[in-house]
């Protein structure tokens, strides 16, 4: 059996902008405190939501140290390290491990892509040069390609590979991955309109988008059903479903950058081609925060 990197939710925490386009770091630690402070149980740092693919290299690196520094051991932080070159990702993961991160949140190749032996290979190589553990992390949606239910099994053998964050939304393939990989292979949910029917079939958290704006809702979520309380879970997976969709009304993170500028607590500044959010999807959404107490 594999321990868990963490238990319950992490944020996938954004990265905040100056309106000249450089990386905020006082805003994003006062975000960091606001997530800890809200019962957060883990920060991923540089995933998409972070912005990952639009940070400079010296940027990228940057977020991680100091989100590192910031947390200060107070609960474990996930590094966002993948990408379609292996040699610059195992860079990245090095460069991780040397400044403290707990853990490695490695993407499926996007664009080249591979085949299910390139994926074997891609994230084998990097996993027998870390010394940290790897979280793997299966977005379809964004990559273009997936991770078949024999592969994740022959992963899982790895003593470094963890888990994976699961954004395929296929409970055919997550029912599979847990009869195949059982306790070898951790799951996190990667989306977060499904975390309560993940952790149902044995996904101990998710990594959030919506635990940008409401941590403790999804903390207080998954803490319920890592107790076993799946009906009072699933009453605030309903509860949050409106959020958790109006989040997603234009792709991520344009939403959650914005509810976070409507509620002060960073500028919702993007970097292209990522930009504003349009105005009648805006107003829905400033409607939905109305809706539950994040703004007035």
């Amino acid at each position: 059996m594999k321990t868990p990197v963490f238990r319950g939710s992490s944020v996938a925490i954004v990265t905040p902008f100056k309106a000249d386009g450089s990386v905020d770091f006082d805003a994003l630690g006062r975000l960091i405190e606001f997530q800890i402070a809200s019962g957060t149980d883990c920060i991923t740092i540089c995933g998409t939501t972070g912005e990952k693919s639009t940070l400079a290299d010296g940027e990228h690196r940057e977020c991680i140290r100091f989100c590192v520094e910031k947390v200060a051991g107070r609960v474990p932080v996930v590094a966002g390290t993948g990408g379609n070159d292996t040699r610059y990702s195992l860079s990245l993961c090095q460069y991780a491990e040397s400044v403290g991160a707990d853990a490695l949140l490695c993407v499926t190749p996007y664009y080249n892509k591979a085949s299910q032996t390139g994926l074997v290979r891609h994230f084998e190589y990097l996993a027998d040069r870390v010394s940290k553990p790897v979280i793997l992390y299966n977005v379809p949606s964004r990559t273009g390609m997936t991770i078949a239910p024999e592969t994740y099994a022959q992963l899982a053998r790895h003593p470094m590979i963890n888990g994976v964050k699961e954004a395929s939304g296929n409970f055919s393939l997550i029912a599979r991955i847990r009869e195949l990989c059982g306790d070898e292979l951790n799951l996190w949910s990667g989306n977060d309109d499904q975390v309560v029917p993940m952790m149902a079939l044995g996904a101990v958290g998710v990594i959030s988008v919506v635990a940008n704006v409401a941590p403790a809702a999804v903390s207080k979520m998954c803490r319920l059903a890592l107790e076993g309380d799946f009906a009072a879970a699933a009453r605030l997976q309903i509860e949050y479903l409106r959020l958790a969709n109006d989040l997603f009304l234009e792709v991520n993170p344009i939403p959650v950058k914005t509810a976070l500028g409507m509620m002060g607590l960073c500028s919702p500044d993007l970097r292209l081609p990522l930009c504003e959010m349009g105005a009648a999807n805006a107003d829905k959404l400033a409607a939905t925060l109305r809706h539950y107490g994040l703004v007035d």
